[in-house]
């Protein structure tokens, strides 16, 4: 059944958890090239009005499973911009990739308390991620992406849209009031990500996206012959 499966939907299968895996890679491969050099802090007075909440917390870490699965519904379009924002995903880890190497940042974070549920949270993701990858903010602009690939869709309900743009907001608001990232960070992968959906209209770019996916298709195309040649007995 699983095998039929991503016979059947292998572009919905595949680049999804492809993209996840690429952008992740070029987020650690950043924080190991840059962990050396001095972190600029871009917090400015306007940061220090927001309230920290540590309830918010679980906004943040929902965002996982928010971008999973919009990747998920923007690879079942079957318009020509289903390629189209996968290809500003990977431009946008890319350029992100570049400023977190070439200007790498970082910022002051509160003290947490030591009881309730949400300090509890609070304290396993500082621990988990550094202060720093901060400008521009990837939590926003791979959420902001996630809704800009769905906003001009036709065949999905009315609600899911306007839904997906008031998550990705809420994302963007969590990632301060968690002091996860300042201003500047949240504004600026909100406009990377306009940009990137701007640039991935080039054919061109598109073109390089399409070898990507192409040749991550077919390898597990080649995992799956492989397998099903095994059950058979050879």
């Amino acid at each position: 059944m699983i095998k039929k499966l991503i016979r059947e939907h292998l572009f919905s299968v595949v680049a999804p958890i492809e993209a996840l895996i690429f952008g992740t890679f070029l987020f650690y491969l950043a924080k190991n090239l840059s962990f050396w050099r001095p972190h600029f802090d871009l917090t400015l007075p306007y940061d220090e009005l927001i309230p920290f909440l540590p309830w918010t917390v679980s906004i943040y870490i929902a965002t996982f499973l928010f971008w999973y699965f919009m990747l998920l519904l923007c690879s079942t379009d079957k318009g020509p911009d289903r390629e189209r924002v996968f290809c500003a995903y990977h431009l946008n880890a890319i350029i992100s990739f570049l400023f977190f190497v070439i200007m790498p940042t970082t910022n002051v974070r509160p003290e947490i308390g030591s009881e309730g549920l949400w300090n509890w949270l609070m304290h396993i993701v500082y621990s988990a991620d550094a202060p720093d990858n901060l400008f521009p903010s990837l939590h926003c602009s791979v959420a902001w992406l996630c809704w800009i690939g769905i906003r001009g869709r036709k065949d999905l309900p009315r609600w899911l849209s306007p839904a997906a743009l008031i998550m990705a907001v809420a994302i963007c608001l969590s990632t301060l009031t968690t002091r996860q990232h300042v201003m500047v960070d949240v504004f600026s992968g909100v406009a990377l990500a306009e940009l990137c959906w701007l640039a991935a209209r080039s054919e061109k770019l598109r073109a390089v996206y399409s070898r990507l996916i192409g040749a991550a298709m077919r390898f597990v195309q080649r995992l799956t012959r492989t397998a099903e040649t095994t059950e058979n007995g050879g």
